[in-house]
């Protein structure tokens, strides 16, 4: 580490001599954010020589259980590998200790210095360099809905929505696009809109979605697609942390509600070329686009069936996807269509997109990201050709195809040589066996749901 990179800490500490404490931050499988917290007279230290954490957080299921089957546990002896700081994330926590805490990103390395095969940042950073070579730069915008849930339970012990800020009522109607609910959590959405500033996440927009305490936050479009899901990662940390200031809880989680709508994360993406022009506007302003558009639709729709798992990534993931709630279950493309799987929004030709729509808010954004490069990718190089985009209602017309099952989903992608060849035999390994691992602890547990209909029927 360069004693310039070093410096960063140095005058961060001397701009804020407030700061007591700062955690050093990794993202898991899950995208959960592990690590340490260190004093400021350690945060140099953390520049010029990193920190030592095991290998094994990446075999961590939710629980943050190591699921020895990755062979990143005991087999391996346990071992620790060095986490180096990435420039430019070191930032205060403002809605911690009155700001007196800051947050800064690390990245795992193997004892060569290259990125640890088992983190899924580096596995996006290597599909972005195969974008790279081929003249292509990708810029993208992520947009994650949440829930925010009352803190206190109801009569039977489930979560609620919560009470109103301004009126004291519950939460109970959908009230999508609603600017006068936006009014009554004006003083949650202003300290996330104000933390977010501090900390330069570039937010965009903020609505209320369609259900009670449902809200989406979109994310600045941009061209550093590490930094886009860096961003994702830590606005998720301080939107549950902004929530707990204010009484609530917020959760990212994919299916909150059995009778709601879902979370999920939409992903806009176009290209640039080495020019800086835009591969998927037509010169000619045609909204249909140009073959590269077609060609990377087509790459996303063939690539899908075996990326659920990347999507859906655990139990409840897989509750999101029923009919009628806006969650696209085949896939499916079309023009201005919010049916559709792959949507190519209405707007100025410059700003040509695909909006990939099928993600819950729960899946990690730099394996997400992966899958969809990987899938423009496959498209662009193959020159794939899409089925016809669907005008009208896709649910209609398309029978679900996309898996709702957990473990066939993780077959699928297991048996995608393209998917396997962006993933790498490594990862895709650990992944595999963390995901399994968790599927069968996930079916020890039987619901109440379930003893409530069959203990004294069958």
């Amino acid at each position: 580490m360069s004693p310039h990179v070093a410096s960063e800490a140095r005058d961060f500490l001397a701009q804020h001599p407030e700061i007591d404490a700062i955690d050093l931050l990794i993202s898991d499988l899950n995208g959960v954010l592990r690590g340490k917290r260190v004093s400021p007279e350690n945060l140099e230290k953390a520049y010029t020589q990193g920190i030592n954490l095991p290998a094994s957080v990446y075999a961590l299921d939710i629980l943050g259980n190591t699921i020895e089957e990755t062979g990143l546990g005991l087999d391996s002896g346990d071992a620790d590998r060095v986490c180096r700081p990435l420039p430019g994330t070191l930032m205060p926590t403002p809605w911690r200790r009155q700001g007196r805490q800051a947050q800064l990103l690390m990245h795992m390395q193997e004892p060569d210095g290259s990125g640890f095969f088992a983190e899924p940042r580096q596995l996006l950073g290597r599909q972005l360099e195969r974008l790279t070579a081929r003249g292509l730069t990708p810029v993208v915008a992520v947009e994650m809905e949440f829930y925010l849930v009352d803190r206190q339970r109801d009569a039977s012990g489930t979560i609620q929505p919560p009470c109103s800020p301004a009126t004291g009522e519950r939460a109970s109607q959908s009230q999508l696009y609603s600017v006068s609910e936006l009014d009554e959590y004006a003083d949650f959405l202003g300290e996330v809109q104000s933390a977010a500033d501090i900390q330069g996440l570039p937010l965009d927009t903020m609505l209320k979605e369609c259900a009670p305490g449902q809200f989406e936050i979109t994310l600045k479009h941009g061209a550093d697609v590490l930094a886009a899901c860096d961003a994702a990662v830590l606005l998720k940390r301080l939107i549950k942390g902004v929530a707990q200031n204010h009484g609530f809880e917020a959760t990212f989680m994919a299916k909150p509600y059995g009778l709601e709508a879902g979370n999920g994360t939409h992903v806009h993406i176009s290209l640039l070329n080495e020019d800086g022009d835009n591969v998927f506007a037509a010169t000619d302003g045609d909204p249909l686009g140009t073959p590269d558009l077609h060609h990377a639709a087509a790459g996303l729709l063939t690539l899908m069936p075996a990326s659920v798992a990347l999507f859906a990534p655990n139990l409840n993931s897989f509750r999101r996807f029923q009919p009628g709630l806006y969650v696209p279950m085949a896939p499916t493309w079309g023009f201005d269509n919010r049916s559709v799987a792959v949507r190519i929004p209405s707007g100025p030709n410059a700003a040509r997109r695909l909006e990939h729509r099928v993600a819950g808010a729960d899946a990690n954004p730099y394996l997400l990201l992966t899958a969809l490069l990987a899938g423009i990718d496959y498209g662009l190089s193959r020159e794939l050709t899409p089925p016809p985009p669907i005008t009208g209602n896709a649910y209609a017309q398309v029978e679900p195809s996309l898996t709702n099952s957990w473990c066939q989903a993780l077959d699928l992608l297991e048996a995608s040589e393209p998917l396997r060849a962006a993933l790498g035999d490594d990862f895709l390994t650990v992944f595999l066996a963390n995901r399994r691992a968790e599927r069968d602890l996930a079916m020890q547990h039987v619901s109440r749901l379930e003893t409530d209909w069959y203990l004294r029927q069958v």
